[in-house]
């Protein structure tokens, strides 16, 4: 039995994000989902308040760049950035590839946020199927599209951290 939650649930405020700024970083791999997802976020952000000007979209080969292309974007001169989102997605295949990819990138996103000391938000779908993929994009009727999820986290992480820093 599949169960697809849908959303990060009810937030526990209403976030303005008019003065936020957020760096994307996405791979190129399985395009038709990758493109659904940065539309889902970058709708997501607009609806908080965020301006489409503040939103910069970067891209990577793969999921296994995310790291490091999140890293580069973040000290680029386009930033600074209040919340990254790194964006991929990883489907099984018949090798071990799948489970090496999946380890090193969730390892390697989760200690950045530490060493660049802001949110990095896991935006990195790591599905069995291509159809698990296409559902959690949103491209499948009735489905639920993650990327807003990421959106969502990024401002709320981002508002909170700034928060703390004064």
């Amino acid at each position: 039995m599949s169960h697809q939650i849908k959303g990060v649930g009810k937030l526990d405020t209403a976030y303005d994000g008019s003065n936020l700024k957020i760096g994307i970083v996405h791979a190129r791999w399985n395009s038709t989902v990758i493109d659904a997802l940065i539309k889902g976020a970058i709708e997501k952000l607009k609806s908080f308040g965020v301006k489409e000007s503040n939103i910069v979209v970067s891209s990577v080969p793969g999921s296994y760049e995310l790291p490091f292309g999140t890293k580069v974007l973040s000290e680029s001169k386009e930033g600074p950035f209040d919340a990254l989102i790194s964006i991929g997605v990883l489907i099984k295949g018949e090798t071990m590839h799948f489970e090496y990819i999946s380890e090193s990138v969730s390892h390697a996103l989760m200690k950045l946020q530490f060493d660049l000391n802001k949110p990095v938000i896991f935006g990195l779908l790591t599905c069995l199927t291509e159809e698990q993929a296409l559902a959690r994009a949103g491209v499948v009727e009735g489905s639920h599209n993650h990327g807003e999820d990421w959106g969502a986290a990024a401002v709320e992480m981002a508002i909170k951290h700034n928060a703390n820093k004064n």
